[in-house]
Parts: C-alpha cells; structure tokens; sequence
C-alpha cells in the first residue's frame, strides 16, 4: 500500500481508519458492502467515506447500471483525483452487493 495514503488517513477517526482498510482489501465496494463488511452504521460509513473523500484518498465511481449506487475504492497513481469515473456493476457485485 502507498505510504501517502497511509499519512493521509493518519489522523482520521477510528471508523474512516477501518473503512480505509477494508477499502484495501478489496477492489471496490458498495457503501452497503462497506457497512456489512465492517458492522458499522450505515450513517458512520457515510461519514467514515466523508473523511476519506477529504483527505483526498478516496475514488468514487457512479454505477451506469443503478445511478443510486456508488462504488468506493481507495485513490491510486494512475487514478486522476478530479476526474469522476462511471462503472458498471459486474454481475457479482450487483446481485451481492
């Protein structure tokens, strides 16, 4: 994992910390998948991906297939901070998440 996005969550709260990490442990997520796989309210999660998105770590992608539902990952290199990206649900990640 990067170091900088390591820094960046450094002195975020405990939940944003436990999102970030689930976050790394998988390619992208839902925020009802966030909120299943780290048992928090779903109103923390919301906050917890509020933080995230200020400390400047966090990519959102807009799912063309439900526009009601984001996907979350972490930032990458490769990723440009500004620019929003538009995914398609797979089909695992539709019918499970």
């Amino acid at each position: 994992m990067d170091p900088d996005l390591r820094e960046a969550v450094a002195d975020l709260p405990p939940s944003a910390k436990l999102v970030f990490v689930v976050l790394a442990e998988h390619d992208r997520l839902t925020q009802a998948a966030l909120a299943e796989e780290t048992m928090l309210p779903q109103r923390t999660v919301r906050y917890a991906l509020d933080e995230l998105r200020e400390a400047g770590v966090l990519a959102e992608e807009l799912n063309i297939m439900d526009a009601r539902q984001r996907f979350y990952s972490l930032v990458d290199g490769d990723r440009a901070e500004d620019a929003p990206e538009v995914g398609l649900a797979t089909e695992s990640s539709a019918s499970a998440r």
